[in-house]
C-alpha cells in the first residue's frame, strides 16, 4: 500500500496552484472581454460565418451549444459549435472565440500537420487515459511497481497528446486574429483585447501540460521508492 510523502504533497500543491491560477486568469479575462462590445456589433455566429465563407468553407455548419466556453470545432462532422454567449453576442470575447474555432476549421481544410497528428492518436489517448488510471491505482494499492511503470508510460502518451495540442491551439489563435483584422471584423484598437482573450485561453493548455509533467514526476518518484 502506498502512503504519500512531503514531496507528493508539494507536487499536488503546485499542481493545484497552476490549475486554479490558469482557470482564474481565463475566467477573469473572459468576464472582462464579454463586457466589451465590438465596433462592428456583429455576433459570434456572424463572425464565424464570414470567416468560413471567405476561406471556402461554406459547407461548414455553425451550431449553438449550451454551456460556457464549451466552444469547439468538430472535424468529423465539419461543424463549428459555439456556446450561447459566443454565438449570440457581439463582444470581444465572442469575436475572438468564434475566430479561434474557425482557425481550427481552416487548419482542417489545409491539412495542418499537428491537427492531423492529434486527431490520429485520439483513440490511443482514450485507451491510455483509462488503462493508465487503472494500472496506477492497482499498482499503488498492491505495491506492484511494474504496473505503476506501465501506468507512467500510458500517462506519457497523454502528455504527448497535450504537447501536440499546444501548436494546434496557438496556430488556430494566430489564424483567427489574422482573419478578424484582414476581414475588418474588428478594428485595430480592438486587436490587442482579442489577443489577450486568446492568450488567456491558450494558457489553460500550457497549464495542462505543466500539471501533466508534475503528475508524471510524482509517479516516477513513487515507482522509484517502491523499487
Amino acid at each position: 500500500m502506498y502512503y504519500g510523502t512531503g514531496y507528493d504533497i508539494l507536487i499536488i500543491g503546485i499542481t493545484l496552484l497552476i490549475t486554479l491560477g490558469a482557470q482564474g486568469y481565463i475566467n477573469s479575462t473572459y468576464n472582462r472581454c464579454k463586457k466589451i462590445s465590438t465596433n462592428k456589433r456583429i455576433s459570434g455566429r456572424e463572425v464565424a460565418r464570414k470567416i468560413l465563407d471567405e476561406n471556402g468553407l461554406k459547407k461548414v455548419k455553425i451550431e449553438e451549444v449550451p454551456g460556457e466556453l464549451s466552444d469547439h470545432y468538430d472535424p468529423r462532422n465539419k461543424v463549428v459549435r459555439l456556446s450561447s454567449a459566443i454565438y449570440n453576442e457581439s463582444t470581444i470575447a465572442s469575436a475572438s472565440v468564434a475566430a479561434h474555432e474557425c482557425g481550427h476549421a481552416i487548419q482542417d481544410k489545409n491539412g495542418y500537420f499537428f491537427l492531423r497528428l492529434r486527431n490520429s492518436i485520439i483513440p490511443l489517448v482514450n485507451f491510455s487515459s483509462t488503462a493508465g488510471y487503472i494500472a496506477i491505482m492497482v499498482g499503488l494499492i498492491f505495491s506492484l511497481t511494474k504496473l505503476i511503470w506501465i501506468g507512467i508510460i500510458l500517462e506519457a502518451v497523454i502528455l504527448a497528446f497535450q504537447l501536440i495540442t499546444l501548436p494546434v491551439e496557438f496556430n488556430a489563435s494566430r489564424r483567427g486574429i489574422k482573419q478578424l483584422t484582414e476581414l475588418g471584423l474588428v478594428g485595430e484598437g480592438e486587436k490587442d483585447n482579442c489577443k489577450k482573450m486568446l492568450t488567456a485561453a491558450a494558457l489553460t493548455y500550457v497549464a495542462s501540460v505543466a500539471t501533466a509533467i508534475l503528475q508524471i514526476l510524482r509517479l516516477v518518484l513513487i515507482a522509484r521508492r517502491n523499487d
